[in-house]
């Protein structure tokens, strides 16, 4: 019934989408679907794309946002991409493994030493290359967009140590990594769709989760989940994809306001990124959050050996690269 209904959906939208483009106005519109609240500041950075494509374009292209799932999981709007059915998404890179094999070098636990690290490995060689390599399943790559850190947060106990993830139903992103990070820390993990997480933490499906402190603060997982422990394991960029085949069914000038439009944005959304990080760990502290801050030392040590696990893997070059960045 669920995969009925997003079609009838996607055909609605796909129908709007090429009669605006046949229109006599000329007008080119480009649906993009997430998975985010309206006030998270990834869809505020994504707003103001959409602001400056106007702009750029002179009022010739838009932009329509469908937020919070409306149009699927982000998995499902990756696929609609491919197929062209719609324009353009935002995803977490973690879900990009199953297509893109190498894009698991977000997920592994502590390879990024802090947000500026993570920066200069985004807009190095390696970060443009993995973006430009999900044209190879029919994906555009338009950047990179700030995620933060991912840390734990959990129901019935607080997370000091690896060791009070044993036992430990953890919710995690549809990655293996982000599987086998969980598995490596001493926790259980479970893969389980972001807008279906709530309704997990509340039923007991699973003891707890990890992200950042927005999406913990926006999704209003801390009324369930009380303890939130800061331990940063990963950082995980966002990544704004447009379908291929849309992108070349755009004129060179078209993809040249598209691109200027998005390059605007990451501006933007960098810039509000660490006030909403830290206003959303006030906001849950208010609430009644207990914020742990622990001993990171003890969490990395326990991943020296899932590191050396990609000694053979594809990714172990751009491992060794990121280090000595």
């Amino acid at each position: 019934m669920k995969n009925k209904i997003l079609i009838a959906v996607f055909s609605v939208v796909l129908s709007f989408t090429l009669a605006s483009c046949t229109s006599e106005s000329k007008k080119t519109t480009l649906t993009l679907g997430h998975t985010l609240d309206t006030r998270h500041v990834v869809h505020l950075a994504m707003e103001f794309m959409a602001k400056r494509l106007t702009h750029y374009s002179n009022g010739k292209m838009e932009i329509v946002i469908y937020p919070g799932g409306q149009l699927g999981s982000e998995r499902e709007m990756i696929e609609l991409l491919q197929i062209g059915s719609l324009a353009m998404t935002k995803v977490s890179a973690s879900p990009l493994e199953g297509f893109v094999p190498e894009m698991q070098v977000f997920s592994i636990p502590y390879l990024m030493r802090d947000r500026d690290h993570f920066w200069k490995v985004l807009n190095s060689d390696i970060g443009q290359g993995l973006l430009n390599q999900v044209e190879t399943v029919r994906l555009k790559g338009m950047g990179y967009y700030d995620a933060g850190s991912r840390s734990f947060y959990t129901t019935n106990s607080p997370i000091n140590t690896p060791e009070d993830l044993i036992g430990q139903k953890i919710r995690v992103l549809n990655s293996p990594t982000a599987v086998a990070t969980v598995q490596a820390l001493g926790g259980a993990a479970t893969p389980i769709a972001w807008g279906e997480l709530y309704a997990a933490l509340q039923q007991g499906v699973v003891d707890g989760a990890e992200n950042n402190p927005p999406s913990y603060y926006l999704s209003r997982h801390y009324e369930i989940a009380k303890y939130y422990s800061l331990d940063e394991h990963t950082f995980v960029p966002d990544i704004i994809l447009a379908s291929l085949a849309v992108w070349n069914s755009l004129t060179p000038e078209e993809q040249t306001w598209l691109s200027s439009a998005m390059a605007d944005s990451i501006v933007y959304q960098k810039s509000l990124w660490q006030t909403a990080s830290d206003e959303a760990l006030e906001a849950v502290k208010k609430a009644g959050t207990t914020v742990i801050y622990p001993d990171k030392q003890s969490f990395q040590d326990k991943v020296v050996d899932f590191h050396a696990s990609f000694a053979n893997s594809p990714v172990a070059k751009q491992i060794t690269k990121i280090k000595e960045m």
